[in-house]
């Protein structure tokens, strides 16, 4: 579904991501691992759109997105999410919803449609369509989640939608959440999450960067005995 080919972004002279290339095969939930800074909200940022690439291409369902704008890529089915939701509050839980859907199809649908995708896409995230409720930190992360589904993605970018400030029960109902969405909707997901025990129980198959390299992609089980990635996490034995 997704072919990324020694991908590189330079800010100045900071190499932020260096000749990264992996693939997503159609169905899978993929983990994107990594300490801060190692390359991944980066990556995510020239899949999405919202950076050009320095060097390297990406290709989606056999077209060749690289120097696409945002919006063009999300019309074709690429949705991410943001590590901080910035919904708009002035707006209600399905109108923030609606305007998801409506973007996601370029405007070709009436505000019926929107609103019957908007009402599943909070029904499937959990949140009431209607509430006066102010929105602490798990709801905000479903709601920014639901604007993604909204757009009616084939390819969804969660960009440790589900993590921050949730407790350990509430990352493991995220956790089980992406399973369900990835089974009731035929989406392919590409996750970065910094908690780990979570996120190696749901993902079939994880990329770890270090220093905007790649230095790892396979199975979670091998990622865990890989010396390289032990290094990363665990720091160099003394």
């Amino acid at each position: 579904m997704l072919v990324a080919t020694d991908l590189s972004r330079r800010f100045g002279g900071f190499l932020a991501v260096n000749r990264v290339s992996f693939e997503v095969r159609e169905g899978e939930i993929v983990g994107l691992i990594g300490p801060n800074g190692s390359g991944k909200s980066t990556t995510f940022n020239l899949i999405a759109g919202a950076l050009r690439p320095t060097a390297g291409s990406i290709r989606f369902r056999g077209e060749d997105i690289t120097s696409l704008p945002a919006h063009q890529i999300c019309h074709r089915g690429i949705a991410r999410t943001f590590q901080i939701p910035r919904p708009f509050h002035k707006l209600s839980l399905i109108e923030n919803v609606m305007l998801a859907a409506y973007y996601g199809e370029a405007g070709r649908i009436g505000r019926e449609e929107a609103h019957r995708r908007a009402e599943e896409a909070l029904d499937l995230v959990g949140l009431p369509s209607r509430t006066t409720a102010r929105l602490g930190a798990a709801a905000l992360k479903k709601l920014e989640l639901a604007r993604a589904l909204a757009t009616r993605p084939k390819l969804l970018l969660a960009d440790e939608s589900l993590g921050g400030h949730l407790d350990t029960a509430e990352m493991e109902r995220a956790a089980d959440l992406l399973a369900r969405i990835r089974s009731r909707m035929g989406i392919t997901i590409v996750w970065v999450e910094h908690i780990m025990g979570v996120l190696m129980r749901v993902v079939e198959r994880v990329i770890v960067l270090d220093h905007g390299e790649k230095i790892f992609d396979g199975l979670p089980g091998q990622a865990a005995r890989d010396a390289r990635v032990a290094e990363v996490y665990l720091g160099r034995p003394t």
